[in-house]
């Protein structure tokens, strides 16, 4: 494609019931570039022998479970040890506790003896729950000094209740932190306990509390226990229901970020809220698009703490609600995009606690077919695509290709007639391994028949349904500055000509139309889905007419080759009647000037007129370098006639909505998320 294009007062109501009844990318901001993959650190992307592990087993924190800090690059468990079953104490306690890192999965239900028992769990642990039968009774878990990268998740953690409502002498936790880091813990169902649901205690920092169900208890969840102002976490999307204090009591803690949590206190029930957030000490928090329903003093703060509102919602609601004081800004530390408050209790009703589909493999699922590349020759071959020729044609089960660490410099090519096909890197991180080639859609072919062409530049190219990629790069490496005497600059990292191509956890890296969408043929579907990724480039580094989504993802804005910044992210060239990309829920971001780029224009391929081109950004952080008027006219034909918007978008690049910057109702922003570009294709990992 040519460029030219209180401490508060406790009560309670009656005796106790039992209650009936969340991929980790660099904070754009702060993205450098030297060399082109000289910004990305070792990162909580899967080390071999893990990459295999069920999707579940390699899911990583967000929030501030996702920093990189305190010599933790994320948080991500035992995801790189082998998968254990804990039926029993004694088997639970024996992984939990050891050195070496383990995925520990709880089937059934395991009983503390003594009561109250909390196992000491060591570093490097993921312990799960076996879709919902995972329940400890009686007792949970403690992470001591220096304890870290733990993830506690869906799991019933209950009934260590002694009997007293306000138990000052059974410390009987679900979960104790005291001086631990980098620890998530999300979609359980933590209630009726003799103390906290969750402690979180003694400069314990760097956590994540996610999709939780915490009901029926007392001191639900307490923050603090230090004089120092040191600590950072994120509460989003958890369940209070029935919780009488602490929901959370948040003292000393120097980043506090509450979003989209739901605090409910029915009527006529057995507990009543004393209070709902509560800043104390020196704390620093921002509360955001959460839902308060019939909650007593909802938010509440001391003199000397900070606590900044937004987006909230207060539903009969009595008493103290407070605020004063400057808070941060949590994008400086991780991206993230907050539900509207107004879904909040639907979301959680509907998602928060034990998942069925999380610590369990389908059974009926084949056993995918494994090859391996190695550059050292460790493997059965040494390049990718060989790997790939290996590959018979017509496969109708998946093949996975797992690609040891190195550079592979070659290009590669799935053709149609190998689908179900995966390439994934081994590495701890998806930089570790590499595929990069360097031709230009003007670079002569050595056997003197004409140049490559923009498609036929492609470092990777997929032409085969069902493909996917993983936990590795993907560049074209072309150096402009050097080859000025070219003409077609445009250089493809990647094209995709094909249906159903999931990328998960990969950087697809280059300058001038980085990675092409595709489709097989004009009247063919092509759908992507792009999820914790990184896409960098220049000028016109989407394009394509494929329906496409970008989701959680990082689109990272690049200086050109004479060091200007100036460029266009995207250039669909959509069909009439179909969807073309979505970015949502990601981050356009890089070090440029303020102001260069803009967020696409229409690409009407060949002068085609029928063509309907179409991006949508929404949901996401635009920064500085985004134009005010972020949509521009192409090869003769307009932007206005075709189809560019934005929804709900925020950051210094963000603007409101106006003539030159249209924005999406929120009835049309119900048709334009991803299940419906989608179409009835849900990806999942194979």
């Amino acid at each position: 494609m040519s460029e030219t294009r209180s401490k508060a007062r406790h009560r309670r109501r009656g005796k106790a019931l039992a209650i009936g009844v969340p991929a980790v990318l660099a904070t754009a901001g702060v993205l450098a570039y030297g060399t082109a993959f000289g910004l990305f650190g070792a990162d909580a992307r899967p080390r071999a022998g893990a990459a295999t592990a069920p999707e579940w087993a390699r899911a990583v924190a967000d929030g501030f479970a996702s920093v990189d800090a305190l010599g933790q690059k994320g948080t991500y468990g035992g995801r790189d040890g082998a998968t254990v079953t804990a039926r029993n104490l004694a088997d639970l306690e024996k992984y939990a506790t050891a050195p070496e890192p383990y995925v520990i999965v709880v089937a059934g239900t395991i009983t503390m003896d003594p009561a109250g028992k909390e196992i000491r769990v060591a570093s490097d642990k993921t312990i799960v729950g076996s879709g919902t039968s995972g329940h400890i009774v009686g007792g949970g878990f403690f992470l001591g000094p220096g304890v870290h990268n733990v993830i506690i998740r869906n799991l019933t953690i209950r009934d260590a209740y002694q009997g007293v409502w306000n138990d000052k002498d059974h410390d009987f936790d679900a979960v104790q932190m005291d001086g631990a880091h980098h620890v998530w813990i999300d979609h359980n169902d933590l209630r009726h306990m003799a103390d906290g649901l969750i402690d979180s205690r003694k400069d314990t920092t760097y956590v994540t509390v996610s999709w939780n169900r915490l009901g029926n208890n007392n001191k639900t969840f307490g923050i603090g226990w230090t004089e120092n102002v040191t600590a950072d976490l994120t509460l989003h999307h958890n369940w209070f229901r029935e919780t009488e204090q602490r929901n959370p009591s948040t003292d000393n803690v120097a980043h506090a970020h509450l979003y989209n949590n739901y605090l409910q206190d029915d009527p006529g029930t057995a507990v009543t809220s004393s209070y709902g957030n509560y800043a104390r000490g020196k704390t620093r928090m921002l509360l955001e698009n959460s839902y308060f329903q019939g909650v007593d003093n909802p938010v509440i703060k001391d003199a000397g703490a900070a606590l900044v509102q937004r987006g909230n919602i207060f539903s009969g609601t009595t008493g103290r609600n407070e605020s004063g004081g400057t808070a941060f800004d949590p994008r400086t530390y991780y991206p993230y995009t907050p539900d509207p408050a107004a879904d909040v209790p639907a979301l959680l009703k509907s998602g928060a606690g034990p998942r069925s589909s999380i610590g369990t493999t389908a059974a009926a699922a084949p056993a995918a077919t494994t090859l391996t590349v190695a550059k050292d020759g460790s493997g059965q071959y040494t390049s990718v695509q060989k790997a790939v020729d290996a590959v018979p044609a017509g496969n109708t089960s998946r093949v996975v290709i797992r690609v040891g660490p190195g550079v592979y410099r070659e290009t590669v090519k799935v053709p149609s007639n190998k689908p179900h096909l995966t390439i994934e890197g081994t590495g701890r991180s998806r930089k570790d391994t590499l595929i990069v080639e360097g031709r230009a859609s003007g670079t002569p072919k050595p056997d003197g028949s004409g140049t490559y062409g923009t498609g036929g530049s492609a470092t990777v190219a997929v032409e085969a349904d069902d493909f996917q990629a993983r936990n590795l790069s993907i560049s074209n490496d072309f150096d402009e500055a050097r080859n000025q005497n070219v003409s077609g600059h445009q250089a493809v990292a990647l094209r995709t000509a094909a249906d159903r191509i999931l990328l998960d956890g990969v950087i697809v890296s280059g300058d001038q139309d980085t990675l092409l969408l595709d489709t097989a043929a004009r009247d063919r579907t092509g759908r992507v889905y792009v999820t914790d990724s990184y896409v960098i480039g220049n000028v016109d580094f989407v394009f394509g007419r494929a329906t496409a989504v970008i989701d959680r993802s990082v689109l990272t804005l690049k200086k050109r080759w004479d060091g200007t910044s100036a460029g266009y992210v995207t250039a669909p060239s959509t069909p009439a009647g179909r969807h073309g990309f979505l970015i949502t829920r990601s981050t356009v971001n890089g070090d440029v000037s303020p102001g260069g780029f803009f967020l696409g224009r229409p690409w009407h391929a060949g002068g085609d007129a029928t063509l309907d081109p179409q991006t949508t950004v929404r949901d996401s952080v635009l920064g500085a370098a985004v134009k005010a008027t972020p949509w521009t006219d192409m090869g003769g034909f307009s932007w206005k006639s075709d189809r560019f918007a934005e929804y709900r978008n925020s950051g210094p690049g963000a603007g409101p909505a106006g003539a030159a910057r249209p924005h999406l109702t929120d009835a049309q922003a119900a048709a334009q998320d991803t299940a419906h570009w989608l179409g009835g294709w849900t990806p999942t990992a194979g």
